[in-house]
């Protein structure tokens, strides 16, 4: 019986001893199962750190806006500036639509500064701008710059209106017919008076002038008008001297003498918007109104003297039968009304005759 309790107590010892030698392997073989089945097990600390978390950057502000002229049309090509924190300063130009836009501004107090060729300058209040914010400007105005006595500014104004001339005696219907004095940039800068001589003496000298007035002794010749010069080549010719000095007297007075005394522009301002009616009605209109020179309508005193003046001067030279006040009147009033006719061809007929017409045309609109 003894030896059966010393050989239980011998076995158990045997089994607890070959337990103890086999742990570590146990331990190894649980950690290699677990790994295995547990890849994506987080890592300890001591492994190397994930990509750091960066801060979002700073919400940043957006303000546009459109430029408009006093006739409510589009102004494009206008110069915007704008000054912020720190004296930062952005530019750019307005679009064909008359829009502007600066993005990604930094919040803060801003200040807006737009202008144009031969036009006022637009100065903002400070415009506040809160991160995110999307502010539009309410349409800013410009009008045509009014004259000053500066120097420097005198300067930029001869060379604005020698532009004018420049473009001016670009514009032929069909390439050959002087075109002058239609203006199709409804903000044209106006012309000096040195300007306005310049342009009349051109149209005088112009070969079509010569032309038209030999197509006005003709008809006179043909109709019999004036009696008194007589007939034949003599009767033509005295027919053709009168008319050219009519040409000359009406154009050197009506387009240069009184708009430079009146200060008063005399290109006739093509309208181009609205219904037939309204444009015909400004059409005739503009032989009794005119534009000065600081954009205002007003009574186009130059055609009316200019015509009325050139009338009396004729009593000089028509015959004598045909003088006095009668003379003056008809031919005056006949001035005024081709004035009026002409006008209406102007804007109904011309522009898609006249050669750089549409190059110069820049929202030709009126009111």
């Amino acid at each position: 019986m003894q030896l059966s309790y010393t050989r239980i107590l011998f076995c158990l010892g045997l089994t607890l001893a070959v337990f103890v030698s086999n742990a570590p392997q146990t331990h190894a073989l649980q950690a290699a199962t677990a790994q295995h089945l547990l890849p994506d097990a987080p890592q300890p600390a001591s492994q190397a750190p994930g990509p750091q978390t960066q801060s979002a950057p700073a919400a940043t502000a957006t303000l546009s806006g459109t430029v408009l002229d006093t006739n409510h049309d589009v102004l494009q090509g206008a110069q915007v500036t704008l000054a912020g924190p720190s004296d930062q300063v952005r530019n750019t130009i307005s679009g064909s639509s008359g829009e502007f836009s600066f993005t990604a501004l930094p919040p803060g107090a801003y200040r807006l500064k737009v202008s144009g060729s031969g036009m006022s300058t637009f100065k903002s209040q400070p415009i506040s701008l809160e991160p995110g914010a999307v502010k539009l400007m309410p349409p800013i105005t410009l009008s045509i710059a009014v004259a000053s006595a500066s120097v420097t500014v005198n300067g930029d104004k001869e060379e604005l209106s020698e532009e004018q001339v420049q473009i001016a005696e670009q514009q032929r219907v069909l390439g050959v017919i002087p075109n002058f004095y239609s203006s199709y940039d409804w903000n044209a800068p106006p012309m000096l008076a040195k300007q306005k001589f310049k342009l009349s003496l051109r149209s005088l000298i112009d070969p079509v002038t010569f032309l038209e007035v030999a197509g006005i002794a003709g008809a006179e010749q043909y109709k019999g008008i004036f009696p008194a010069y007589g007939c034949c080549l003599e009767g033509y010719g005295k027919r053709y001297g009168a008319a050219f000095a009519n040409q000359v007297a009406g154009d050197m007075l009506g387009r240069a003498v009184y708009p430079a005394l009146f200060h008063q522009d005399p290109r006739y301002f093509y309208k181009g918007t609205g219904g037939v009616r309204a444009r015909a009605f400004y059409a005739m209109s503009q032989a009794v109104v005119a534009r000065s020179d600081s954009g205002r309508l007003m009574p186009n005193y130059s055609q009316i003297l200019g015509n009325l003046t050139s009338g009396a001067l004729s009593n000089l030279y028509y015959p004598e039968q045909d003088r006095g006040a009668r003379l003056v009147f008809l031919n005056g009033l006949a001035e005024i009304g081709a004035n009026a006719a002409g006008n209406l061809i102007r804007e109904f007929v011309l522009k898609d005759l006249t050669s750089r017409a549409k190059r110069n045309s820049s929202a030709a609109s009126a009111p």
